[in-house]
């Protein structure tokens, strides 16, 4: 793992092919707790190119000055983040 928040990534290479390319974060908190709002894309081999982006929240957990991965949860679609950002704005307006 890494003990520099800015340095935690998903990217995730095999054999020399990046198969998960992280595009873009967000840190969403720091502290004991870290939590990450990755932008990312998975390597399709049969087609080979990137699919469409997807979206991850990752949770940190810092011990002994190092970040450990704790959870994730994947959001599936286009479709479903723009679900959770109505369903938030919602929630935030009421």
């Amino acid at each position: 793992m890494s003990s520099d928040l800015n340095e935690l990534t998903i990217n995730y290479e095999e054999d020399g092919i990046l198969l998960v390319k992280e595009l873009d974060k967000e840190i969403l908190s720091k502290g004991a707790w870290t939590t990450i709002l990755y932008r990312y894309q998975n390597w399709n081999k049969s087609k080979g190119e990137y699919s469409k982006d997807m979206y991850t929240i990752r949770r940190y957990q810092k011990r002994e000055g190092e970040y450990y991965p704790k959870s994730k949860f994947n959001i599936s679609s286009q479709e479903q983040a723009q679900k959770i950002i109505i369903a938030l704005q919602k929630w935030i307006n009421d």
